[in-house]
Parts: C-alpha cells; sequence; structure tokens
C-alpha cells in the first residue's frame, strides 16, 4: 500500500480539525484545553484509506502564535489541504501557512472551501475567486477548489475525492537503500510499554528489533514495538506515522525536534550552508549577524547569519548563506528550513541545505 500524507494548513477557526473529522472519522484534538477551547493547540493525527492508498493526515493548529507548531507538522507532508472559510475568506495565517508550504517544497495539494452553509452561493464564488488569484503565483495554481461543510456533509464525499486524486499524483517516498529517518514531533509514555515517540518517517524502512540511535545526543536502542495510526507493525516504511517503543529511554531524554535514524556515519552540525530566500513581504533586508530561528522538521533553534553571499539581502531574493545554530541539528543535503524573526515574530523566509560540513566561509 502507498502512503502519502497531507498536511492541513490554514487561519484559526476555518474549520481544519472539523474538516478532518468529517473526512475520516477521527477527532486530532486530543487535548482537554481544546476540546474545551475549541481550537487546536498541539499536533493531531488521522488517516484514511482508499483502495490501494493510505492518506495520513497531519492537522495543525491555525494561530498565529502557534506558527511553530505548525511548521513542525508540516516538515513531513507530501501535499497541502489548505483550508479557508467561505464566511471569512482569506485571513493572514491563510497567507502565511501558505508561504511555509511552498518554502517547504510541497508541490501542490487541494483547497477546502469551509462553512459554505453559512453563506449564499455568490459569497462561495467571490472567495473561491479570491483563492484561485491568491494561488496563482504558487506552486499551487489550479490545484482543485472543493466547496465543503463539514456540519452537513455537503461536499465531502467530493473533496474525499479530489484527494485522493491527488494522492495518486504524489512523487513517491525513498525507501530502497536508504536508512530510516525519522524526526520526533510527540513523546510520551504508555503504561506497560514505557517511552513511545511518533512522527512522519522520512526514508527508508524500519523493522521491529532493529537498533536506532537518536540524535542530537547520541542516545541508542531498539525498535521494541511499531505501531501506525494503532495498528501493531512488524516493519514500517517512509510515508508513514510511525509510532516506535523505544525501551531503556526516559521521556525526558527525548524531545520534539531530534531524530531518529538506523546506524550510520551521522553528525549533527552547528554550522550549515543554505540557499536562503528571503520572502517579498520581508519586513527588510537581512544582513550578517542578524539573528533568527531556524525552524528544520520538527525542531526549533535559535541562529545567526554568519555569512551572506549578498549582503544585505534585500526582500524577494536568494543567496547563498551560512547559518550559526545556538544548538546542533542533524540535517542532509535537501532539507528545507524555515526562517522566522524572533521580534516581532514572523516568517520571513526559508532555505535548503546545501552542506553542513563546510568550513567558515572567509570575508
Amino acid at each position: 500500500m502507498r502512503h502519502v500524507v497531507y498536511g492541513t494548513a490554514g487561519h484559526i477557526d476555518h474549520g481544519k480539525t472539523a474538516l478532518v473529522r468529517a473526512l475520516t472519522g477521527i477527532d486530532c484534538d486530543r487535548l482537554p484545553e481544546e476540546r474545551e477551547r475549541g481550537i487546536t493547540i498541539d499536533l493531531g493525527f488521522a488517516h484514511l484509506e482508499a483502495e490501494d492508498l493510505q492518506l495520513h493526515f497531519v492537522d495543525v493548529p491555525g494561530h498565529e502564535r502557534l506558527v511553530h507548531t505548525m511548521v513542525a507538522g508540516a516538515s513531513g507532508i507530501d501535499l497541502a489541504l489548505l483550508v479557508v472559510a467561505a464566511d471569512e475568506g482569506i485571513m493572514p495565517q491563510t497567507r502565511e501557512h501558505l508561504e511555509v508550504i511552498r518554502l517547504m517544497g510541497v508541490p501542490g495539494g487541494a483547497v477546502a472551501l469551509t462553512k459554505i452553509d453559512l453563506v449564499d452561493e455568490e459569497l462561495i464564488e467571490l472567495v473561491a475567486e479570491e483563492v484561485a488569484d491568491l494561488l496563482a503565483e504558487t506552486p499551487f495554481a489550479g490545484v482543485p477548489v472543493v466547496p465543503v461543510s463539514a456540519r452537513t456533509g455537503q461536499g465531502i464525499e467530493e473533496l474525499r475525492r479530489v484527494l485522493v486524486e491527488q494522492a495518486r499524483g504524489a512523487r513517491p517516498r525513498l525507501v530502497a537503500g536508504r536508512p530510516f529517518r525519522e524526526a520526533i514531533d510527540r513523546v510520551f509514555t504508555l503504561p506497560g510499554a514505557g517511552t513511545v515517540i511518533t512522527g512522519t518517517s522520512l526514508w527508508g524502512r524500519l523493522e521491529r528489533g532493529q537498533p536506532l540511535v537518536i540524535l542530537p545526543g547520541g542516545l541508542t536502542s531498539r525498535a521494541r514495538r511499531l505501531h501506525v495510526h494503532g495498528e501493531e507493525r512488524e516493519s514500517v516504511e517512509a510515508g508513514e506515522r510511525v509510532a516506535i517503543n523505544l525501551p531503556g529511554l526516559a521521556t525526558g531524554e527525548l524531545h520534539r525536534g531530534q531524530q531518529v535514524l538506523t546506524g550510520g556515519p551521522w553528525q549533527p552540525s552547528r554550522l550549515i550552508t543554505v540557499r536562503l530566500e528571503l520572502l517579498a513581504s520581508a519586513p527588510g533586508a537581512l544582513d550578517e549577524g542578524d539573528e533568527l530561528e531556524v525552524h528544520a522538521l520538527a525542531a526549533r533553534v535559535p541562529a545567526r547569519v554568519d555569512r551572506l553571499e549578498r549582503a544585505p539581502l534585500p526582500p524577494g531574493e536568494t543567496a547563498v548563506a551560512q547559518l550559526g545554530l545556538t544548538e546542533e541539528v542533524l540535517l542532509f543535503p535537501g532539507d528545507r528550513l524555515i526562517l522566522r524573526r524572533p521580534a516581532p515574530v514572523n516568517t520571513f523566509g526559508g532555505g535548503v541545505v546545501l552542506d553542513t560540513r563546510l568550513p567558515r566561509f572567509k570575508r
């Protein structure tokens, strides 16, 4: 069975979690505070099977203060499900989430125009045109826009069909010849089992009992038990939402942002060379010495611009840069980064890792 991961994207209270529940029958709001307040605070997960496909959904929060959590969820997705409420239209986090998934290299997906039971046909058409205009200059130009109501069920079956159709064209994950690699996005304890981590598997295949290393940190364990959406498995592969039971480790030794891998000569780094893109909407130029936050897979690390091919770099431009990280992060060429400023907090750019071993450039 082929596995494709969708990530939701969109403004707070535009109905992302209700939509995933209508599509899959699974409520992604697992925390009591989420259910009490009616908003998503942490990542949620659901799945849907259709013939030879299994679609995995990562439901992310829409609040501007939780964009860092949204970025962690977007790090392992294949396609995006952009959610826009018909009664509000495009909002600030619609735009920011769209920029994030574009910078993460997500090639497309679909748009759900939600809450259509609250508006008339004329407003639905106007918002659909607004969305099409927003997407016109992005990799999402021309993706299907499906009007739906999670409350009445209108359009849900059509959206489900569209998501399956789009998934069939998604690029397959790398399995053969690659080590197993998974970024940790949750750590918890199960009675009788011990420490469990979850994440979206990025590369390779893992079998029960295989030895594992956790980086950064250099901790070692083995895959005592493997689960995918509650089903125990003997093996898992790239593209699946995988829970791994790690014996001999306490939850306090692990955290979101670390990675679990099968053995190899892996070395985390604190100096990375990247091709950086500064968004046209960035509030100003980027210069050497500027402080920022690097979001890489599920990790979030303060950093500094050490070297910049063109300094200062104006908005809308790209350049090779070297970023000095305050903590070690395990990265490989081709990994995607999101760059945010710590104050005022905003997403201002992104990048692609070129190298993690080059020495600091001479001025």
